[in-house]
């Protein structure tokens, strides 16, 4: 007969077989697991390494744009208000790259953003460097303007000082003059009917002035006044009263005038006498000096020496 042990042995090593078949099999499968575990770990590292060697350049070109857009300037208020807003964009990016270091989409994200930002700021300096053109040809524009009108300026006065001194020639030349003037002492007798010459001051009642008024194709025609101012051998004033009546203007100044005449004046010669007196027995001896005045304007003069 067959021994127990030996008639259950082969079962027993089937068994045996089979568990260190499985044993290896879990442990083949173990091992591979451990295998790819390791290698996805290494992928996870890498691309995490990766992703911050990203995050760090989006975060460089940021800083980099951000001094890009520092560095635009322009007088434009609104183009720099947008520039302003754009640098506060960028300084939030910065902070989002900080603050997300290790998420690929948030960096993905933010290098779009970035590449945008330095597109649109192109933009600017292609706008700020027409701008700046402009300007240029502007300030060209508004200094050859002034200079065009600094010359205008000086035409303009120029021509303003030939028309003065034409209308202070006009003016001069407008002017009368009294020619072959003549002054006597006068006396009347018969009432005051019989006019005779004196040269004795005593006997003098008035001076008889006689002249003749020359022509003058640019004086003002029409009616005027002349007046006779005598200054007396004491150096007065001859007047047949010193009040406000007896006075007129001549030569910026006010005096007394001793004889008073209007005339109409046609631009042609025309010969005038005048008479000047003063108070009663006023003549004394000496020289007396006549001048005529006519607009305000000393238009001829002349001596008597009274004995």
């Amino acid at each position: 007969m067959e021994n127990p042990d030996q008639a259950g042995r082969p079962k027993r090593d089937g068994i045996y077989i089979t568990i260190i078949i499985l044993l290896l099999c879990s442990n083949g499968w173990l091992a591979w697991m451990w295998w790819s575990q390791k290698d996805q770990t290494a992928m996870v590292i890498v691309e995490k390494e990766h992703v911050i060697v990203e995050r760090d350049n989006v975060k460089e070109n940021l800083e980099q744009l951000k001094q890009e857009y520092e560095n635009l300037r322009t007088t434009d208020k609104k183009i720099q208000a947008e520039l302003e807003v754009k640098k506060a964009e960028i300084e939030e990016l910065i902070k989002q790259a900080e603050k997300h270091k290790g998420d690929a989409y948030m960096i993905a994200r933010l290098r779009k953003e970035t590449d945008t930002l330095r597109k649109i700021m192109k933009g600017y300096i292609v706008t700020i460097d027409s701008l700046n053109t402009l300007n240029k040809n502007l300030v060209v524009e508004k200094n050859q303007i002034k200079v065009e009108l600094g010359n205008e300026k000086d035409k303009t006065a120029q021509l303003n000082k030939e028309k003065q001194d034409l209308l202070g020639v006009i003016d001069v030349g407008s002017i009368l003059k009294a020619t072959a003037m003549t002054v006597k002492g006068v006396r009347y007798k018969s009432g005051g009917k019989k006019e005779l010459e004196t040269d004795k001051a005593s006997k003098t009642e008035k001076l008889k002035v006689s002249f003749t008024l020359a022509e003058n194709r640019i004086a003002k025609k029409g009616d005027r006044d002349f007046y006779l101012r005598v200054l007396t051998p004491d150096g007065k004033e001859m007047a047949r009263s010193m009040d406000e009546s007896y006075m007129f203007k001549f030569g910026g100044s006010r005096g007394f005038y001793a004889g008073k005449q209007d005339a109409n004046y046609h631009n042609e010669e025309m010969s005038m006498i005048m008479y000047a007196e003063g108070a009663k027995d006023s003549f004394v001896p000496g020289k007396y000096i006549i001048e005529i005045y006519s607009d305000g304007q000393n238009i001829g003069n002349a001596n008597l020496v009274l004995k």
